[in-house]
């Protein structure tokens, strides 16, 4: 394979999933109008899946800090295992459950005065983070593909150049999904 077909089909699968991710969430698809009784569970999963990758990660650097590359290259593949288990675990609950809004109490999908003020100083916090996840995990995933691509065919150099991004990047993604769960866990209504 040549490094013009790679990047090509990097790109084509991280245009694929940003699409996916953007009809869905735009409900371009209707969604089922009975929520299937797993779609409550879905959350606690992501923020599972999120939170194994980020120990995952951390595991996977201190591995190749001690040269054992046969492990390193086994918790990362593990790591992108889950982290793709993730993604189509968030595209189904997102295409299934409207969106949540931080602070709405009742769950009527608006934020009345009395809830808005209950939390007006977390909620600009909890925008930055939410935002920022969002941005960073869209862009990662082309760096993810093709830093696995360069340290599967072990060409250690290109890898380590992409790593020096991807890894600080997708760690920073998966942590702050585990914080954005706990942040919103208590809004969701099902």
């Amino acid at each position: 394979m040549t490094d013009k077909f790679i990047f090509r089909f990097v790109a084509a699968v991280s245009v694929f999933v940003f699409v996916v991710v953007l009809v869905l969430n735009r409900r371009l698809i209707p969604a089922p109008a009975v929520l299937p009784s797993f779609t409550v569970y879905l959350p606690m999963l992501n923020a599972f899946l999120n939170g194994t990758c980020s120990l995952l990660l951390l595991a996977s650097l201190c591995f190749i800090k001690l040269r054992n590359i046969k492990m390193h290259k086994r918790i990362n593949i593990t790591a992108f295992c889950l982290s793709s288990l993730f993604l189509v675990s968030y595209i189904l609950f997102h295409y299934l459950k409207a969106d949540t809004i931080f602070g709405d109490v009742n769950g009527d999908g608006h934020l009345s005065p009395s809830e808005s003020e209950a939390v007006s100083t977390l909620r600009p916090v909890y925008l930055t983070i939410l935002i920022s996840h969002i941005i960073l995990a869209a862009g990662v995933l082309p760096l993810i593909l093709l830093s696995f691509y360069r340290g599967l065919q072990m060409q250690v150099e290109k890898h380590k150049k992409l790593v020096r991004w991807a890894f600080p990047i997708w760690f920073y993604v998966t942590v702050t999904g585990v914080i954005v769960y706990l942040m919103i866990s208590p809004y969701y209504h099902f």
